[in-house]
C-alpha cells in the first residue's frame, strides 16, 4: 500500500541549502511525521527515525533539545528523499566546517533485569573502529558515564566496529557514500527505561531527566568532534546548545509572567496596620497579641492556579528553559496556596516550602553573633537620622546615576502608610514606610541594599529576553538578600546592630517553628536578647505575618552563601544578570555561552569605590565571614 504523503521535493532541498548558505535557521515539518531543526550552521545533526516496530513514545524528545536535529518516520518511500535532504545539509556544512557528524539514536531492547537495576540508564555507543571517529566516540562514552538517575549510575558499552544504525533500520548511507560525503557516523542505542511496555505509558519525569542528561552528553560529544575534526575550535561545549528561541518559549514566558504580575505576594502578606498595631501593643503593656489586617486579595487564587497550570511548558523543547519555567510554575502555585491559607495554621507549611527553615548550623551562627555583640549596640550618628522624605531624595540621586548609564532604568519612590517600618522594593519601585528614620551611618548601606541590589537586578532582568529574569526565578530571594547584605558591608555600612538584627530574625523564625506565639517571640527578642521594644515588635511582626513567614532567615543564610561563592572564585558580576537563585548560576552561564542571554547593562555603584573593591578582595580569602570580620575589626 502506497503512502498518501508525497516524498520531499528537490525544490525543498534547494530552499534548505539556500537558508543554510545565508546563515539562516531552518525549521520545517516533514510529511508524514517529523521535523528538521537547525537554528544555525553547525557541523553536526542528531537523527531519530521512528520505526514501525519497537517504537517507544517519547524517544523523539531526546533529540529535540539539540540545536540541530532531524526526526522522521521510517517509511520506505521517504527513505531516499531523506537521504538526499541529508546530503544537501552535509554538503553545505562540510564546505564551511570541513567535516560533518551524524549522530543517530534508537531504542534498544527492553532490559530483562529485575530489581533496582531495571531503572539503571543503559547505553551502547556504536562507531567504526577508526582513528577519525574514535575520539568522538570516547567523548560520548565518557559523558554518558557521568550521567545518573538518582543513585543509579549509567551502564555504557563502547562498541567500536558496530553498525551506527539500529539493526531494525535500513542504513541511509553505505561506507563508500559516507567517505565521498565526508560524513562521520556515530550511533547510540538507548535502553527504554522511560517507557512502561506493559501499560504503553511514558514516565514523563524520567523522560525529562534523561533528556537533560543526554543534552549535556551530546554537546560534549559535538565539542570533541569540532575540536578534532573540523576547522573551528569552540571555546566551551555549551556554545553548541540551542540559540534560537522559538515562539513556544516566548508564549510560556509571557503566560507565567502574567500570572506572576497578577498579585504581589509580599505586599499581600504584609499587614496594612503595622503602625497602629504597634501603638496599641505598646498601650496594652506589650502583653497582648496584636491584630493585623491585610489587603484584600485582588485575584481568586483557585482561578489563577487554573491559568498557571494551563501554561503549555511541555511545548518548550529546550530542557534548560523548560526546567526554569517548571520551577517558577511550582513556586507560583505555592505562593497562591499561601494566599489562600493566609491567617491559618497551614500558611507556615507553604513558607517552609518556599523559604526553608532554620538549620542547626544557621541557628548556631545567629546565637554566636548575638553573644559577640552587646545588646545595647547603637548606630553611629543616630541623632542625624534621615526622614522617609529625605531618604527618598537620596535614592533619587542614585536613580539619576543609573539612568545615565541605562535610560530604561525607570525606578520610582513611593512613601507609604500601609507597610511596616522600613522599606522594600516591589516591581521596580522603592516603597518607604512614612514613619521610617534612617541613621546617617546607614544611608549608603540601605541605598546599596535596595537600589544597588534589588532595583539594579530588576532592571538588568528587564534587559533580558525573558520576563522571568525580572519577575524572579524560583527561589531568588536568598541570593538577592545575600547580595544586598554584601552591598551593605562593601560600603562600610554593615554595622553591629544590623548584624544583630539579621541574627535576631533567625532566632525569631526558630521560635515560630517551635510553636511560639507573637508575644513569646517579642519577649525572646526584647528580654532575652536585649532588642529595643520597637525593633523586637517589628521583627516579630515580619516573622508572624500571614500565619508564619520564614523569609527573613534568607538574609543571614544568603550572605554566607554569597561569600562561599566568592571564595570559590565565582564572579560577582554574574549574579546581577537578573533575579536568580544561586542554583541558577550554572544555568545562567550556559545561556550566556549559548548567546541566549545578553550582558547586564548595570552593575552596583559601589563597585566604583576603591574601598569596596578592597573589601571584596578580602572576602575572597575569608572562611567564616561575619565572625572573622568581627575579630579583625572590619566591622
Amino acid at each position: 500500500m502506497k503512502s498518501r504523503h508525497p516524498p520531499l521535493s528537490e525544490t525543498w532541498n534547494l530552499e534548505v541549502a539556500q537558508r543554510l548558505a545565508e546563515g539562516k535557521s531552518v525549521r520545517r515539518r516533514l510529511p508524514p511525521w517529523g521535523r528538521l531543526h537547525m537554528d544555525r550552521a553547525l557541523p553536526f545533526l542528531c537523527l531519530y527515525r521512528r520505526p514501525k516496530s519497537l517504537d517507544f513514545a517519547g524517544t523523539e524528545r531526546l533529540v529535540i533539545a539539540q540545536a540541530s536535529y532531524l526526526m522522521v518516520g521510517d517509511e520506505e518511500i521517504q527513505r531516499r528523499p531523506i537521504a538526499r535532504l541529508l546530503e544537501t545539509i552535509i554538503g553545505e556544512m562540510t564546505r564551511e566546517f570541513g567535516a560533518f557528524l551524524l549522530l543517530e539514536i534508537w531504542n534498544g531492547p527492553p532490559s530483562r533485569k529485575r530489581g533496582p537495576a531495571v531503572h539503571r540508564p543503559t547505553f551502547r555507543v556504536c562507531a567504526r573502529d577508526s582513528a577519525a571517529i574514535a575520539p568522538t566516540a570516547h567523548a560520548l562514552n565518557r559523558a554518558l558515564k557521568e550521567f545518573s538517575l538518582g543513585d543509579q549510575s549509567s551502564e555504557v558499552d563502547l562498541d567500536l566496529g558496530a553498525h551506527e544504525t539500529a539493526p531494525y533500520l535500513t542504513p541511509l548511507f553505505d561506507r563508500r557514500r559516507c567517505e565521498a560525503l565526508g560524513l562521520n557516523l556515530l550511533g547510540l542505542e538507548i535502553g527504554p527505561i522511560h517507557y512502561n511496555l506493559k501499560a504503553h505509558q511514558i514516565y514523563p519525569l524520567l523522560l525529562r531527566q534523561l533528556q537533560r542528561g543526554l543534552d549535556r552528553a551530546f554537546q560534549k560529544t559535538f565539542f570533541e568532534f569540532m575540536k578534532t575534526r573540523t576547522t573551528q575550535r569552540p571555546a566551551n561545549y555549551q556554545v553548541l546548545g540551542r540559540r534560537a528561541v522559538v515562539k513556544a518559549v516566548w508564549e510560556v514566558d509571557r503566560q507565567l509572567a502574567e500570572v506572576s504580575s497578577a498579585f504581589d505576594f509580599l505586599l499581600q502578606v504584609t499587614p496594612v496596620n503595622a503602625e497602629h498595631a504597634w501603638r496599641r501593643f505598646r498601650h496594652e503593656g506589650y502583653d497582648k497579641e496584636p491584630v493585623f489586617y491585610y489587603r484584600h486579595l485582588p485575584v481568586d487564587p483557585s482561578l489563577l492556579k487554573r491559568n498557571l497550570y494551563a501554561v503549555p511548558i511541555e511545548r518548550v523543547e529546550d530542557p534548560t528553559l523548560a526546567m526554569i519555567f517548571r520551577e517558577k510554575q511550582e513556586e507560583l502555585e505555592r505562593e497562591l496556596g499561601m494566599l489562600t491559607d493566609r491567617g491559618t495554621p497551614r500558611f507556615i507549611y507553604g513558607s517552609l516550602q518556599l523559604f526553608g527553615g532554620v538549620s542547626a548550623e544557621l541557628l548556631a551562627l545567629a546565637q554566636r553573633l548575638l553573644r559577640i555583640f552587646p545588646p545595647r549596640s547603637r548606630e553611629e550618628g543616630h541623632a542625624g537620622a534621615l526622614s522617609a522624605e529625605a531618604f527618598a531624595r537620596r535614592a533619587e540621586e542614585d536613580f539619576r546615576y543609573y539612568r545615565a548609564l541605562y535610560p530604561a532604568f525607570k525606578a520610582k519612590v513611593e512613601i507609604r502608610d500601609d507597610i511596616a517600618s522600613g522599606m522594600m522594593v516591589s516591581r521596580g519601585r522603592l516603597l518607604i514606610a512614612r514613619e521610617t528614620r534612617v541613621p546617617a551611618s546607614r544611608v549608603d548601606a540601605l541605598l546599596q541594599h535596595e537600589v544597588g541590589t534589588h532595583l539594579v537586578s530588576y532592571y538588568n532582568g528587564r534587559a533580558q529576553p525573558f520576563r522571568q529574569l525580572y519577575s524572579g526565578l524560583a527561589g531568588y530571594e536568598e541570593l538577592q538578600e545575600g547580595l544586598a547584605v554584601l552591598g551593605e558591608y562593601l560600603v562600610g555600612g554593615l554595622s553591629r546592630p544590623r548584624i544583630r538584627l539579621l541574627a535576631g530574625r533567625v532566632l525569631a523564625a526558630k521560635a515560630l517553628l517551635d510553636g511560639a506565639q507573637f508575644v513569646d517571640t517579642y519577649r525572646l527578642l526584647n528580654r532575652d536578647y536585649g532588642f529595643e521594644r520597637r525593633t523586637a515588635f517589628t521583627v516579630a511582626l515580619r516573622i508572624h505575618r500571614g500565619g508564619g513567614l520564614t523569609k527573613d532567615v534568607v538574609y543571614l543564610r544568603g550572605i554566607n552563601e554569597v561569600v562561599r561563592y566568592l571564595r570559590e572564585g565565582g564572579e560577582l558580576e554574574q549574579l546581577f544578570v537578573g533575579k536568580i537563585a544561586a542554583a541558577h548560576v550554572p544555568v545562567i552561564r550556559e545561556l550566556q555561552w549559548r548567546g541566549v542571554l545578553r550582558p547586564a547593562p548595570l552593575l552596583p555603584r559601589y563597585l566604583q569605590y576603591p574601598e569596596a573593591r578592597e573589601r571584596l578582595q578580602q572576602l575572597r580569602q575569608e572562611t567564616n565571614v561575619l565572625e572573622r570580620m568581627v575579630k579583625r575589626g572590619m566591622i
